[in-house]
């Protein structure tokens, strides 16, 4: 009975060890993350911007710096955009991942399980394509509103009809389906995986669960300010609370009808009429 206690014991032990490890390492990307993402944000805030036909400045991100080619301007966006949602999206990753940790080691032999980080890597590799097409539009749509001032003052009421819908979209049934997956416990919707190869697999279907549960937030953010340290918090702030509240569809709904009536103030300051 001793020994069968001694042993409980130590796996408890282990257990805890593990999580404060687990903790430990994820915070520690967390402020790494946070601090690069909040010194490029400073530095793009030093270079000002290009003011536009509509009143409205065009950000340095969508531009290219001095000597640089637009392979050389994507791969840097794409590097920054990566660590910035490390930074915006580890705060309701990590508890996932726990979950998913335990699971496949529940006795805590190591503090990061090897079937975690590729699961981790294929999340985040779902972002770093989502940021280059987000390079891509991006550069497209400056350079249109660059050469054309039609484009250009059509921007500010674009602004507030992307906020006014992705505050609508926080009311959906889709948006409910794909919250619901991250509040499921691992292997509810597939098995658990058993090799590199399916843990990759899971990692990508999280990640896109997680892209298209974060769509209506991440495109208030690309408009509003990819690189406003501000609204990347509460962007941020918006994601975990909806992910991690005990009810997160009531909290998508409050967000969403601040979106909402957001996007219907854009849209009128931009007819005018605010």
């Amino acid at each position: 009975m001793n020994a069968v206690a001694a042993s409980a014991g130590s796996k408890i032990a282990r257990v805890g060890a593990a999580e404060r490890a687990f903790f430990g390492v994820a915070a520690l990307l967390f402020a790494g993350s946070a601090a690069m993402t909040i010194a490029w944000c400073a530095s793009m805030a030093t270079m000002g911007g290009t003011p536009m036909p509509g009143g409205w400045m065009l950000s340095m991100a969508w531009t290219r710096m001095c000597g640089q080619t637009w392979l050389d301007a994507g791969a840097s966006f794409v590097v920054m955009w990566l660590v910035m949602m490390v930074a915006m999206m580890l705060p309701s990753l990590v508890p996932t991942l726990w979950r998913h940790q335990h699971a496949t080691d529940p006795a805590g032999a190591a503090p990061v399980g090897w079937l975690t980080l590729p699961v981790a890597a294929g999340y985040f590799a779902v972002w770093t394509v989502i940021g280059a097409a987000v390079f891509v539009v991006g550069i497209t749509t400056a350079s249109a509103a660059l050469r054309l001032p039609v484009v250009a003052r059509t921007v500010p009421m674009a602004t507030g009809g992307v906020v006014l819908l992705a505050g609508l979209l926080q009311f959906t049934r889709w948006k409910a389906r794909h919250l619901a997956c991250f509040m499921a416990p691992p292997g509810h919707q597939c098995s658990m995986p058993t090799d590199l190869r399916n843990a990759w697999r899971q990692g990508l279907r999280l990640g896109l669960h997680c892209s298209r549960c974060s769509a209506g937030p991440t495109a208030v953010l690309l408009v509003i300010g990819v690189m406003d340290v501000y609204a990347m918090a509460g962007v941020t702030a918006v994601i975990t609370a909806e992910r991690l509240a005990p009810a997160g569809v009531p909290v998508a709904r409050v967000t969403g009808g601040v979106a909402v009536a957001g996007g219907l103030l854009l849209v009128a300051q931009a007819a005018g009429l605010g």
